[in-house]
């Protein structure tokens, strides 16, 4: 008998018992398609969180200060910044300081989010200025009251994307200034946390701080780090960490050591482990093994259900033995060899396998398209994914099959048509 047979008297034996084939393939839909939504979702995820990481800095290491290891003399002075900045391969150095806050308008009063640093600090965070300008170095070293919003904070409180020029209050420490808005920026940051969105949200989240009551809203800027410290009453104020952009991303480690060595040498410390530095590029395939190995695990403990849906195939093809015990009595008596009974009964359930593994296939790929488009994350389907599919239904198939169409194959002609 040849494989074409074989495959019409599967279909023919599936189509009988349809409602039991759809049952018994239920186990292999099921599982093929939790394995396929999870691994297209987590192959998606990864590239975007790796691929943001990648946009913000690939090229960038930073320093941070031990608190644990460094007292306040040991911190990055401004000074610091500028002679690395001069070293060889480096091309941007930024400190990163952040304050929290409230900011207010003529109609807007609400959280304010701040993050500060020097002029560089527009190509360590990697954003494009669409309306006015960056402050300079000029502005941080003089503290100039000038900052710069979202987009969308800016549509969300003027109602206008274009606001150069115009006034936000920001308040910390008790302390307010008038800050003048120099330029506005596009940032993939989302609404509902930076300037606007769902109030209701925001203000759980604000509960959820804490600081329920002070306002509707949360404003993100970007100002310079000076003015923070003014503002905060901190004079020869020092920073925690500092980011460096450097030529090539071959050059981090040469360029992340030869600035600790320079803090420890000018601060006295050389071999106190005050300074940790990171590498983004290190970190980037760190994320990327722990977000693989993550998905692996998620797809493995949902592969047990294909165990589960294999059982089920087993057990409906033993029961299909033993109804059809009769007919594999005849067609022994006229001669099929125990190969080709072993081989029907095994296409049969291999082919159940693979229809379960294709509507799988079919249901993962939604599921997986649907989570992608409400997580705001790319699809990323890859041919291994489809392998996946195909080859675990034809294994299980294959290996669930087996014994039932050996136990048909080794049935005696003359006890299976004894058999009512």
């Amino acid at each position: 008998m040849n494989i074409r047979e074989n495959i019409r008297i599967a279909a023919y034996s599936i189509k009988t018992n349809l409602m039991r084939s759809l049952l018994t393939m239920l186990g292999i839909i099921i599982g093929v398609s939790s394995v396929i939504a999870i691994i297209t979702v987590g192959n998606g995820g990864r590239d975007f969180i790796v691929g943001m990481i990648r946009d913000m800095g690939q090229n960038m290491v930073t320093i941070q200060v031990d608190h644990q290891r460094a007292d306040a003399s040991q911190h990055i002075t401004r000074r610091n910044i500028n002679s690395i900045r001069a070293m060889d391969h480096v091309v941007h150095v930024s400190p990163q300081l952040i304050s929290f806050g409230a900011t207010a308008t003529h109609d807007f009063d609400g959280l304010a989010l701040g993050l500060g640093g020097n002029a560089d600090l527009q190509h360590i965070i990697g954003f494009d200025v669409t309306h006015g300008r960056f402050f300079t170095e000029a502005e941080y070293n003089s503290a100039a009251s000038v900052v710069l919003i979202p987009l969308v904070g800016a549509m969300s409180v003027f109602g206008t994307p274009n606001v150069v020029g115009r006034h936000i209050n920001y308040t910390i420490s008790g302390q307010t200034t008038r800050l003048r808005i120099i330029g506005v920026v596009e940032m993939n940051l989302g609404g509902d946390m930076f300037g606007g969105g769902d109030a209701d949200a925001q203000a759980d989240m604000m509960e959820s701080l804490g600081l329920g009551g002070m306002g509707e809203g949360m404003m993100m800027m970007f100002l310079p780090s000076t003015l923070i410290h003014q503002m905060q009453g901190r004079s020869g104020a020092t920073y925690d960490n500092i980011s460096i952009i450097a030529d090539d991303e071959r050059n981090l480690d040469l360029v992340g050591n030869a600035a600790a060595n320079y803090l420890y040498m000018t601060h006295g410390n050389m071999g106190s482990g005050a300074y940790r530095v990171m590498n983004m590029a290190t970190y980037i395939d760190l994320l990327d093994s722990v977000i693989t190995i993550l998905t692996t695990f998620i797809a493995g403990v949902s592969g047990i259900s294909l165990v589960v849906g294999g059982i089920g195939v087993m057990n409906i093809m033993l029961v299909s033995v033993t109804e059809r015990t009769r007919e594999i009595g005849i067609r022994k008596a006229l001669g099929a060899k125990t190969g080709t009974i072993l081989f029907q009964f095994l296409t049969e359930s291999v082919i159940l396998c693979l229809i379960g593994g294709i509507i799988g296939f079919i249901i993962g790929v939604a599921a997986a398209a649907f989570v992608a488009f409400w997580m705001g994350i790319p699809i990323a389907m890859r041919m291994g994914t489809i392998a996946i599919a195909v080859g675990f239904s034809s294994a299980i198939g294959i290996f669930f099959g087996i014994y039932p169409a050996r136990r048909a194959a080794k049935m005696l002609p003359i006890d299976a048509l004894r058999r009512e």
